[in-house]
Order: structure tokens, then sequence, then C-alpha cells
């Protein structure tokens, strides 16, 4: 079919704008904007026909003539935004099913094969309109901000992106876990037992940086990517533990580092301490928990019955290079799955010796359980110091010291 005949059944379906008109052909290589092309369809299809030139008059049948709504719209849409820091943004519509179906009657029943949607339109115009009152950029793959437009309720709503930084922490105080813990007893509902806070635990790392955090950046909250755990009674210390912060929903974002780390330094003071490194990424995310960083650990071990130092550095240097063979540890059994991993001991060496046993410097891959290294959990990790020397051995302090990440600093 030639385009002028295209043009005469697309109008034979009802009144119809210019601009849902020339979108029905918006991906041919016409240099015109959509309402563009359909005012010059328009004209020409009534030209051929040697009949005067109808203007559209009635309401769109399609769009219900919301392209004269455009400056509505980004006006909406700005308003939205007060208060909240962007510098890029994306629009996004719901369109109501009626106004889809319409159109895609029309692809189908004429076989148009270089429409364009009408979503795509509105995003793009109602866009354009945004960008002359606020000067931000429109970002498809990365906006700071994305509003979705709602026809039907003629509301707008605003999604606010995620701000990403990373760093290292230092956890100084045993008995804090990494991440926010719900109560075992009522799931986060609040009870007795947890003094109807919902918590496990008063505080975790996440929480100690995250006020601050969430307070400086008027977010909504803030999530803790960690590479890797320590147990909630291990200090982290030494180098600290790598992590990326996910600030939800923040209202600013372009804050100082430095200040941002100040902060929560004096916060934290004597539980936590962070050294932050950039801005990050999303992806960056998915990079830190896949990293498998060797860890360094300082442990503090009690040895049943009387033990010479070189019985001590015999077994040790057993253990040094092996490979280990463990199941999942009984302590953990009941929130990790029964399985046996292998991991190596990288190094193993005596620190020292005090009143309350040896220490005791182990550098392994990531995922060696180190208190059962030690104990041999029933037979569970095989080999073990316990079992090399054919006593009872067991971790009464733990202390990471040193995480080898691969995250930006």
């Amino acid at each position: 079919m030639e385009l002028t005949e295209l043009t005469g059944a697309i109008l034979a379906y009802g009144e119809i704008c210019d601009h849902c008109l020339g979108r029905m052909f918006g991906k041919r290589s016409f240099s015109l904007t959509n309402d563009q092309r359909g005012m010059a369809l328009r004209i020409a299809y009534f030209i051929a026909r040697n009949e005067p030139y109808m203007l559209h008059e009635e309401t769109c049948w399609i769009c219900q003539d919301f392209f004269e709504e455009v400056g509505t719209w980004a006006d909406r849409v700005v308003a939205a935004l007060g208060g909240i820091e962007f510098s890029t943004f994306a629009i996004g519509t719901r369109i109501p099913p009626l106004m889809a179906e319409a159109e895609e009657m029309v692809w189908s029943d004429l076989s148009l094969t270089h429409a364009e949607p009408i979503k795509s339109e509105i995003n793009r115009e109602v866009g354009k309109a945004v960008t002359l009152r606020t000067s931000k950029d429109a970002d498809l793959s990365r906006p700071d901000v994305v509003v979705i437009l709602d026809p039907l309720s003629e509301t707008v709503e605003v999604q606010v992106n995620p701000v990403f930084f990373s760093g290292r922490y230092r956890k100084l105080e045993r008995g804090i876990p990494q991440t926010h813990w719900f109560c075992r007893n009522c799931r986060g509902k609040g009870c007795e037992r947890c003094g109807f806070t919902g918590k496990q635990y008063p505080d975790s790392v996440e929480e100690l940086i995250g006020r601050p955090v969430a307070d400086l950046f008027k977010a909504e909250g803030a999530v803790l990517h960690g590479a890797g755990r320590e147990d909630i009674d291990a200090r982290m210390i030494g180098t600290g533990r790598p992590f990326v912060m996910e600030v939800v929903a923040p209202r600013r974002r372009s804050l100082d580092l430095r200040a941002v780390e100040q902060a929560i330094n004096a916060q934290a003071a004597g539980r936590v301490e962070v050294s932050l490194g950039s801005w990050s990424r999303r992806e960056d995310v998915e990079t830190i928990k896949s990293d498998k960083a060797h860890k360094k650990y300082r442990i503090l071990v009690e040895i049943d019955g009387p033990l010479s130092h070189s019985e001590l550095k015999s077994a040790l240097e057993a253990l040094k290079g092996a490979t280990i063979e463990q199941r999942t540890p009984q302590r953990v059994a009941h929130r990790r799955a029964d399985k046996i991993r292998q991991r190596k001991v990288l190094d193993i060496g005596a620190a020292g010796k005090g009143a309350d046993g040896y220490v005791i410097e182990v550098t392994s891959e990531a995922g060696l359980y180190i208190k059962e290294l030690i104990s041999g959990d029933s037979g569970r990790t095989r080999p073990s110091l316990a079992g090399v020397l054919n006593r009872p051995a067991r971790v009464t302090e733990l202390d990471v010291i040193e995480v080898r990440g691969s995250e930006k600093e």
C-alpha cells in the first residue's frame, strides 16, 4: 500500500492528531518530528484527493490529546522533583491499556512495520520539556532519578536511584554483626524478647555506618555490601574489610566523601571506623561479593594439657599449605547448606604465648572456617590442629587483620 493510501486508511479509523498519525511512520527516515510528519502526511493526502485540507479538531481517539498537555506534565515532573538533587533524569509512562490497544490495532490491521510506540514519544516529548525547565539532561542508561507518568490518574511518581561509594571498615568491638539481624523470635515485628525493637542485636556495622550516611544524604536508608563477613564475636582490624555502601533514595548526591568519612568515624567512635575510597556503581556490588579474597587472622587458642614449643611448631607445619576438607560447621548448620568444602591454609605460625593461650596467625583462602580448623568440629574438619595434636583445642578470640580485596581504593 502506498504512503497516501496508508494515510487514508489510518484517517478512516477516526479523528487522529498529527503526533499519532506521524508516529505510525516514526521509524522511517524522514527528518521530521512526529507531529510535523503527521501534518505533512495529512496535507499530502488531501492534496492527492483534490480535497481541502482538514485540521485535526476533535479529540484524538488514540492519545486522547495527551500531546496538547506536554507542558502541564513537565510542570508536574518539575514540582515532584523539588528538593531532590539530581543531574540526570529519565521519563517513563504507564500507558493506559485502551491507548496501547488502539495503536496496536492499527499496526496489526495495516501491517505497519515502521511505527513508533506512543510510550516512546511521550517519554521523549515530556523529557524535552523538562530539560527546558531544569537544564538537566535526560539519560536513559544511568539516570539519577526516574519519573513515571500515569495518564489515568494524572499523577507522577518519582524513583530516586541509589548512590554507591566504596571503602574499608574496621570493627573494633566484638559482639557486633556486620548487617542488621531481625529478632529470631518475632522476625522483626517486635516482641518482649527483643524489647520490641524487632532486632536480634542492638547495632550492626551496617547501621553504625548507615545512620550518619542516611542523615547526610537525606536518604531512606543505607545497605552495606561487604567482601565477606567476620563472625559476630570477631574484630575486623588491621587493613579493614572492603565494602560498597548503597545509599537508598538519596535527596542529596554530591557530598564530599572525606566529610562523610569524618561523620561516620565521629558517630561510631571506638566501635567502627571507615576509610572511604571513591564513588562506585551498582556493578561494583557484584564484584566485591564475588571477590574470593585471601584472609589473615590472629587467634588466641587454648590447648588442653602441657605442650612444648616444638610440638606446636611441628603441628602448625603440618597444616601449612594443607588442603582442609570441611563439612559445614555445626554452629552454622541451621542456616547454611550441609556440604563439604575444600580450602587451603596458605600460611600458619605461632606469634606468641600468653597466660590465656597461644597466639597464632593464619592466612587462608576465602571460606575457610578458622575456628573449626583449630577445634576439628568433632571430626567435621580434617586435618585440624586438635586432630594433629590429638588433644582438644579451641579458639577463644579471633581477629581478622587483613582482607586482600580487589576493590577500588
